[in-house]
């Protein structure tokens, strides 16, 4: 059986196991009830436009001048992720783990097949994908100092703006809106993650996920960042993924343990192609005899 019908089936109800590390387990979540509506009073990001030399972005070139001092990223996430998210102290260290392991799994899947954009997404609304993405993005750039840039691409339901307080206006859907003369504006996180919003939700992202400025974009964001994570809608329920996985290397599945059913998540993987899928992870996952373990190795008094 392989690692993708594996977690399927888990997903079912069957009990979880911390999977290889090219198919990690990942028992975190995201609370998607607990996000204000409106970002609340907290460091407002430093700003730089897109270089793009295409006209048809009209964007200017980003100059070299240095940035500004950047706030600590501890004060920049959302209350309601507190031990949620990597670099909290608080978290749990055997779903921290896991998630060096998903960022090693695609440190050599770049290094063998040259992945550099990746797209996260999931069968079902509500299983966790825009942490899993964000988790992801902030373990590339602070483990491995690899400069990323993380999108915001479920224009439906943002929340890349809510979990780093980012301001709600602009983002893709101003500035790729009809006769809009917006500049795209990447948000400067940490010296080396910067993130790109969607902007306030549209019920038409066909209109900017289609575009050929799009494919632009993401074309000179690719020569820019080591990484480029995107945070797609779920592909079990809009087609606005797939257009966002045929322009990524690869997809990780983020699928929610015990509650996703089997056959959805099937569906998902036919709709992806199995060889299109860089990992798979299981969220919301108990802890197993193997996470046990590692919990008793590193976390126990030494014994003389």
């Amino acid at each position: 059986m392989g690692r993708i019908d594996e977690a399927m089936r888990r997903a079912g109800g069957a009990s979880a196991t911390v999977e290889e590390a090219a198919q990690p387990a990942v028992p975190v979540e995201l609370p998607t009830e607990a996000f204000p509506a409106e970002p609340g009073q907290r460091p407002e990001p430093s700003e730089r436009p897109v270089r793009h030399a295409r006209p048809a972005m009209d964007a200017p070139v980003v100059d070299d001048e240095p940035e500004p001092a950047l706030p600590p990223l501890e004060g920049r996430i959302a209350p309601a992720l507190e031990r949620k998210v990597v670099i909290d102290r608080e978290l749990d260290p055997v779903s921290r783990e896991q998630y060096r392991r998903l960022a090693m799994a695609l440190h050599a899947a770049q290094g063998t097949g040259g992945v550099k954009v990746i797209a996260v997404s999931s069968a079902l609304a509500n299983e966790g994908k825009s942490l899993t993405a964000s988790n992801l993005a902030m373990t590339l750039s602070e483990s491995y100092q690899k400069r990323v840039l993380l999108i915001d691409g479920d224009l439906r339901r943002p929340s890349l703006q809510q979990i780093f307080g980012l301001p709600g206006e602009g983002g893709l859907t101003a500035a790729f809106a009809p006769r809009s003369d917006h500049r795209i504006r990447l948000h400067r996180i940490t010296p080396h993650l910067t993130v790109l919003t969607a902007g306030r939700p549209t019920t038409d992202p066909m209109a900017v996920l289609a575009s050929e400025r799009m494919r632009d974009l993401l074309a000179d964001v690719r020569e820019d960042y080591d990484w480029v994570v995107i945070d797609t809608p779920p592909i079990g329920l809009l087609a606005d993924a797939n257009l966002l996985a045929d322009v990524s290397d690869g997809m990780v599945l983020v699928v929610k343990a015990g509650t996703t059913p089997y056959d959805v998540v099937q569906k998902a993987v036919e709709l992806l192609g199995r060889d299109r899928i860089l990992g798979v992870v299981l969220n919301q996952a108990e802890p197993d005899s193997l996470a046990d373990r590692y919990q008793s190795y590193y976390y126990s008094p030494a014994r003389s």
